[in-house]
């Protein structure tokens, strides 16, 4: 018997676990065969291998067969995906939640007046120039319900906040005074919102004043695809003051009634989950962190991962200044404890076993410092048609931004009218104006290119653009934007040639000579200006002029560059009209190894 049973243990397969990568050697000690049984049948199948070479899962794997092993495959886990509870909440887990609401618009149109209102605070007469000065969160009782408010500010400098804001946030109110109408700002937060996609609820302010008139607003929010309700639209708008208070209750109902349309839901009996807000290092308490819960319940004494940052939570506080034990959904607190300060827009996680964050935390300092690995792949014409035939790209986003506006509209309808079946050319901002940073950042967050028409970017958006990995284009014909754009699309688009900046110089004074024309007087800020070079002269972010230098002189001499920080007098061929303040941008033409 005992005789039996030891040939059917000898028969019976060895079963051997392999992961996605192993080396030959690895493979034989877990097969219990020797390494040049391995490596002959490696070479019976054409692989060349040494038994410190790693091979693939499907090549380890016929070796096994080969040599009568049973394959299982090994899935390891990674440290996030041990540590982080990722699974999706069952229909009968889910509980309502209060919404999340962001308010938002142009500088001075009244959004902090108008959260002061409803939240009964003073918050307008603390702060600086009337900009408030940090994303607060706040949560406000309307009858029964709750709803929480993000108060981002409008300011163009804090456009990244605006962006981050628009991404944690169900209902946004889009806050346009009565007297002024649609501005830049305001375009620009409609744009961030349907970016986020998430649906606005328009709050005509200042209606106490005179010069108020709705109805030149409603007609203003059509060109941007926002009908109102009483126009037959699907657009709530409400007409508020936020001095005399109103109109902010019936305001309030419909932010509620919107909630409830959507249905918002959340699983409290699990480890929290959410988004910082901001951050910053406290003298006395160190790291603090306003974070808003999105799922789960964050307890006092749970082990908090946010980013590189990692720590035990000691205190939280809500946005009445009191001591809470816990928060869940929706509610946004302050939290201290951490080991550092986490990046705004962190999504944090809470997690049971501490070692293993820290660990995760070491990782992921060295993933970022080693590389950029976990970016998002971002979106460029060059390999627009690679993306869009892989399937990543189901849609082509766009900025357009040129000197006129009628460029703005002709660009954009002639753009998107490029889109197929296969992917959908959609321009979600499209202004007047040199191209700013807070392009870059829309651009950034929407993984969008950016087309720019006889404007160019500034010194502060090259340095973004170059950080954030936005891809820029510049045109000065119609039609030569729309042939790359529609050839990228085809797979046809062939870079034989790259613009290659090379300086700036900043005209101080300007100088008429009988025979040559005007000549300007230029400091060179950055780079260098070569004799050969192109030439663009930009005012105010414009481009007045493209052209060749005709001469490049350092006093009497006639010289092949000048470098940063050097004066030179500079004239510019079939080109006169040189004003002071004018910059140069110098440009050399590249050719590119296909």
């Amino acid at each position: 018997m005992q005789k039996l049973q030891l040939e059917i243990a000898k028969k019976a397969p060895l079963k051997v676990e392999i992961p996605d990568e192993i080396s030959v050697g690895e493979l034989a000690s877990r097969m219990k065969k020797t390494g040049a049984e391995v490596v002959r049948t490696l070479i019976k199948m054409k692989v060349m291998a040494s038994l410190s070479d790693i091979i693939d899962y499907d090549t380890a794997a016929l070796v096994a067969m080969e040599l009568g092993c049973k394959v299982e495959h090994e899935v390891v886990m990674s440290i996030e995906e041990r540590l982080i509870d990722v699974h999706e909440d069952l229909e009968s887990e889910l509980l309502p939640r209060s919404p999340v609401v962001v308010v938002m618009g142009h500088v001075d149109h009244g959004k902090t007046s108008l959260l002061d209102k409803i939240r009964h605070a003073h918050v307008a007469e603390g702060e600086a120039g009337g900009i408030t000065q940090h994303i607060g969160a706040y949560q406000v009782e309307i009858g029964d319900k709750v709803i929480t408010f993000l108060d981002t500010p409008g300011h163009e400098a804090f456009t990244s906040m605006r962006a981050r804001g628009a991404m944690i946030t169900d209902i946004a109110i889009l806050v346009v005074a009565a007297d002024d109408g649609i501005m830049p700002q305001t375009a620009e937060a409609i744009n961030h919102a349907k970016a986020a996609d998430i649906p606005i609820v328009v709050a005509i302010n200042k209606m106490d004043k005179p010069g108020a008139n709705p109805d030149r607003i409603k007609q203003q929010l059509t060109e941007y695809d926002l009908l109102s309700e009483d126009w037959g639209g699907d657009t709530i708008v409400c007409e508020i003051s936020a001095r005399t208070g109103a109109g902010i209750d019936n305001l309030l109902e419909m932010v509620a009634l919107t909630a409830e349309m959507r249905e918002l839901k959340a699983n409290p009996n699990r480890l929290a989950r959410g988004t910082v807000i901001e951050a910053r290092l406290d003298k006395g308490r160190g790291p603090v962190a306003t974070v808003l819960v999105q799922n789960g319940t964050l307890r006092s004494g749970d082990i908090m991962i946010a980013g590189t940052a990692v720590g035990r939570v000691r205190t939280l506080i809500n946005d009445k200044g009191m001591r809470l034990t816990e928060a869940g959904p929706s509610v946004p607190v302050e939290i201290t404890g951490l080991s550092e300060t986490p990046g705004a827009g962190d999504v944090f996680n809470i997690v049971e076993d501490e070692r293993m964050a820290r660990e995760l935390v070491d990782q992921r300092k060295e993933e970022k410092k080693n590389s950029t690995v976990g970016k998002s792949r971002k979106v460029s014409l060059d390999d627009l048609f690679a993306q869009i035939k892989e399937g990543e790209l189901k849609e082509l986003t766009l900025i357009v931004k040129a000197d006129v506006q009628g460029s703005v509209e002709a660009v954009k309808s002639s753009l998107e009218k490029l889109s197929n079946d296969e992917v959908r050319v959609r321009v979600i901002h499209g202004a007047v104006g040199a191209i700013t940073e807070s392009d870059i950042m829309l651009a950034a967050t929407s993984n969008a290119i950016i087309v720019g028409f006889n404007v160019r970017p500034d010194a502060t958006a090259r340095e973004s653009a170059a950080r954030a990995g936005v891809d820029m284009r510049m045109y000065r014909v119609i039609y030569e934007c729309i042939s790359e754009i529609e050839s990228a699309m085809k797979g046809m688009l062939a870079p034989q040639f790259k613009e290659n900046l090379i300086g700036h110089a900043e005209v101080r004074q300007t100088y008429h000579a009988s025979k040559v024309g005007t000549i300007a007087g230029c400091y060179v800020t950055d780079g260098v200006i070569q004799r050969s070079a192109g030439v663009r002269v930009i005012r105010d972010g414009i481009v007045v002029h493209e052209g060749q230098l005709a001469s490049l002189r350092r006093f009497k001499d006639d010289v092949k560059e000048v470098a940063t920080g050097y004066e030179c007098g500079i004239s510019i061929e079939k080109f006169n009209d040189i004003k002071e303040g004018d910059v140069f941008e110098a440009f050399v033409m590249e050719q590119i190894r296909l």
